[in-house]
């Protein structure tokens, strides 16, 4: 087994190391208008019901239309939509149509009135679970309550953010299920 050398390591950039899963575009809706911003700190919390946490800062303009809704769309891009990734990451919904400017088209949900973002590989409705961590840590607590999923390709390739403009494309996948004890899986 291999050890590293290691060296000290600013805290504030850590993140580089930790950030959880693919890049997602969560769309909203609030008296009329809609947004789409660009999200990498998010994480499951629960499987049943399915619980998705993310850390949105109070400054974004996702923010109040967020939290006043209570609801949104968490949307799963794959690498061919890096260039609006970035570009929707680079602007605000509150001088920017951002479906418009990206020309992506903006498709209704079942259960929730934010849109679907059509290109997307997966999207997930979502209502508020639990809005008591917004205030201090600005951690808004979703329950997944529809879910939308292409039937292909099976693994699709997506974007993992590393800080500092880098980002990780998701890779060959390891199947090590046969390792696993079955409540595990």
């Amino acid at each position: 087994m291999k050890s590293y050398r290691k060296r000290d390591y600013p805290l504030a950039e850590i993140r580089r190391y930790l950030e959880p899963g693919p890049i997602v575009l969560v769309s909203s809706a609030w008296k009329g208008k809609t947004n789409i911003m660009t999200l990498g700190w998010h994480m499951m919390l629960g499987f049943s019901p399915a619980h998705f946490a993310c850390y949105i800062w109070n400054g974004n303009h996702s923010f109040e239309m967020l939290r006043r809704s209570k609801e949104c769309v968490i949307n799963l891009p794959t690498t061919d939509l890096v260039k609006e990734v970035v570009g929707i990451g680079n602007c605000t919904g509150d001088q920017t149509d951002k479906f418009q400017q990206f020309r992506l088209t903006p498709t209704p949900a079942t259960k929730v009135r934010a849109p679907l973002i059509d290109e997307c590989y997966a999207n997930f409705e979502c209502r508020l679970a639990d809005a008591s961590q917004i205030s201090q840590y600005g951690l808004f607590i979703w329950e997944v309550v529809k879910a939308h999923v292409a039937t292909s390709p099976r693994r699709p390739a997506t974007l993992h953010y590393r800080g500092k403009g880098e980002f990780m494309l998701s890779g060959r996948p390891l199947n090590l299920r046969k390792k696993f004890e079955p409540q595990n899986l």
